[in-house]
């Protein structure tokens, strides 16, 4: 699938500080107010290596956005790790572990200086309302690009996207965003939480999104920070939070998003030489502790 350009709009889009404290949490347990939920998807990524029955890895010789990595299918760049180098991830974790490697040529000729990895359950798991999560522990460094995301299946904007999370290398804050057809570049459907003062976004936290035939409710640690509902989006386009959609998580580098925030043009789009000088020396990971979607039960 060929992507459009998803975030040169971003100067125009507007955003909500919410001068919050994050109150951690370490699960997702119900509580007496809540309906009884099921979970229909789980990884915790305990096994030796990422679980192919649940996740694919994709290959890519395009550049997205303007961004700096090819994505490809390798154990140096994806993998899963136990006990100390969990960071703290009891059964383990999943590592996404970009890495320098200049002049790389993918299949269709193109070249890159960067190698990430990305994933997703398409043609494996997609689901319709629920409640997705994912404990995830980032990165610090200007440019980067990590995202926990779902997709329709099917031509996007009319698919629909829900970011979850999105993190641009600014340790104070992360974003949500949606897409849809009129509404994914010229509406106000970004906001960004900026709560992240006494625990940062390096540390561990639960990125979720509540998702039911009416609403989108984005959350931090279980607290929400953004809703959007069937009625603002239906003011700009066709509603199309009513489809399958399936779970995402990568690891960009640079690009138009995170370039439209530092105005970094050099050594890459987006990507300033300190982050480069970590990537180099393999001090840019991302974690992931475990990945959930719950549906309520009937």
């Amino acid at each position: 699938m060929k992507y459009p350009n998803r975030f040169s709009w971003f100067k125009i889009a507007s955003f909500v500080f919410i001068p919050a404290f994050i109150q951690c949490s370490s699960s997702l347990k119900s509580t007496k107010s809540n309906p009884p939920a099921e979970t229909v998807f789980f990884d915790d990524f305990s096994g030796a290596s990422l679980d192919r029955s649940k996740w694919n890895l994709h290959v890519t010789g395009q550049a997205y956005n303007d961004e700096q990595q090819a994505y490809i299918d390798s154990s140096a760049t994806i993998y899963t790790v136990k006990g100390n180098a969990a960071e703290g991830a009891s059964n383990g974790a999943l590592v996404i572990h970009p890495r320098f490697s200049p002049g790389f040529i993918t299949a269709d000729g193109k070249k890159f200086d960067f190698l990430s990895s990305r994933i997703h359950t398409k043609g494996k798991f997609d689901f319709t309302y629920g409640t997705a999560a994912a404990r995830i522990k980032m990165p610090e460094g200007k440019g980067l690009w990590p995202a926990w995301w779902l997709l329709g299946n099917g031509d996007w904007p009319g698919s629909g996207e829900i970011d979850i999370m999105e993190f641009v290398g600014e340790s104070e804050w992360i974003n949500s965003a949606i897409h849809g057809p009129g509404y994914s570049g010229n509406t106000p459907f970004v906001k960004r939480d900026s709560s992240f003062i006494s625990n940062p976004v390096t540390n561990w936290h639960i990125y979720s999104v509540d998702w039911t035939p009416d609403s989108l409710i984005f959350k931090v640690d279980g607290r929400a920070f953004y809703t959007v509902t069937k009625a603002m989006i239906q003011k700009y386009g066709k509603w199309t939070f009513d489809i399958p959609k399936h779970l995402i998580l990568n690891f960009a580098l640079g690009g138009s998003y995170p370039g439209g925030v530092n105005n970094i043009k050099q050594p890459y789009f987006g990507l300033p030489a300190s982050t480069v000088d970590l990537i180099k020396e393999g001090k840019i990971k991302l974690l992931v502790d475990w990945v959930s979607v719950t549906k309520s039960k009937k």
